[in-house]
């Protein structure tokens, strides 16, 4: 007996920046499960050069896509300050979202975003696409077997690089587009890691400051301590002034040994004389001047994670109530720093 083949799901995408060539490249692996309906740029410079590149079809205004029945989800891609209405829209018309992060610009505009999903039934997938690196979910699965014992430490850090140029693209690095700098858009992929592995921390005290490497609106060095519901303490450490860049680093210290994920590797020293090394074969890099520095290998990862929640009808491993506990500790963290008292997260 012939087994009938799930039908393609059909899919838009709204904003084709730097950030749309791996999700591109992706959906081209992925054509036996999704159909890329169009494709929406404001500039014709961008639509074509995306449309020559990848050879999937573009539309010349956003209504062709939130108004097609046929469309199942749209996949948005723009500046952090339109993901609100975007959503909005997606809602209205009964489409999923998978939503490039931050959520949003503020931590009241990402509890709306979630609180509109939730309200119209739609799937909300955020591309924290890290959470799907082959040394991570290992990881994270060990830990969860309780190979580390206790947790007693949790830490991570990021040293990126962008040059002057890159911050002065407009709008970048500000808080009415952005609204944030390091901390949203670089350290919130390690820092969704980070609380996966050892859960989101409830007090923060710390430092976020604009260095003189750059002129910007908002923060690219941040220094903070951290501590957890079972007492465990940790440190976060995030900038994009690091010259040349270098891979984010993870450690997280038990009471049986201690993981660090560095780069595209990993290892794991237990107290019994093992040692577990691993490695992903495909890094996620975008550390140094070159944002998108990197393989796509993940990005399809999280596509695949995402058809398959909207088909199954469960939530996507990166949902928006997952990617909003980032934006509680950054939100501490910026609240620390300004007031200069520990803050509850």
């Amino acid at each position: 007996m012939t087994v009938a083949q799930p039908r393609k799901l059909r899919a838009g995408i709204i904003g084709l920046g730097m950030a749309s060539g791996p999700h591109a490249l992706s959906l081209l692996d992925l054509q036996d499960r999704v159909e890329v309906v169009g494709a929406f740029s404001p500039t014709e410079a961008r639509r074509k050069a995306f449309a020559d590149r990848f050879g999937l079809p573009v539309v010349d205004n956003a209504d062709s896509i939130f108004d097609d029945p046929s469309i199942d989800y749209v996949i948005v891609l723009t500046p952090p300050n339109t993901h609100l209405a975007l959503v909005e829209r997606a809602a209205a018309s009964g489409k999923h979202v998978l939503l490039e992060k931050p959520l949003e610009i503020s931590l009241e505009r990402s509890r709306q975003v979630i609180e509109t999903a939730e309200q119209a039934g739609i799937k909300l997938g955020i591309v924290l696409q890290r959470r799907f690196r082959p040394v991570f979910t290992e990881t994270a699965r060990l830990i969860g077997e309780g190979m580390l014992g206790e947790i007693v430490s949790a830490s991570l850090r990021l040293c990126n690089w962008r040059d002057q140029s890159y911050y002065d693209a407009p709008g970048r690095g500000t808080l009415a587009r952005d609204g944030g700098g390091v901390l949203l858009t670089q350290a919130i992929h390690t820092i969704d890691q980070l609380i996966v592995l050892a859960g989101l921390p409830t007090q923060v005290t710390g430092f976020a400051a604009t260095s003189s490497v750059h002129r910007m609106e908002t923060e690219d060095l941040v220094h903070a301590a951290l501590r957890f519901d079972n007492g465990a303490l940790g440190a976060l450490s995030a900038t994009t002034a690091a010259y040349p860049g270098f891979p984010d680093l993870i450690e997280i210290v038990g009471t049986r040994g201690t993981a660090r994920l560095e780069g595209d590797g990993g290892i794991i020293h237990l107290m019994d004389g093992r040692r577990i090394d691993l490695h992903d074969g495909s890094p996620d890099g975008g550390s140094g001047a070159d944002p998108m520095a990197f393989s796509h290998a993940n990005h399809r990862a999280m596509h695949q994670d995402f058809l398959d929640a909207v088909t199954t009808d469960r939530q996507p491993r990166a949902s928006g109530a997952e990617a909003l506990k980032a934006h509680r500790l950054i939100d501490a963290i910026l609240r620390t720093s300004a007031t200069g008292q520990l803050v509850d997260v």
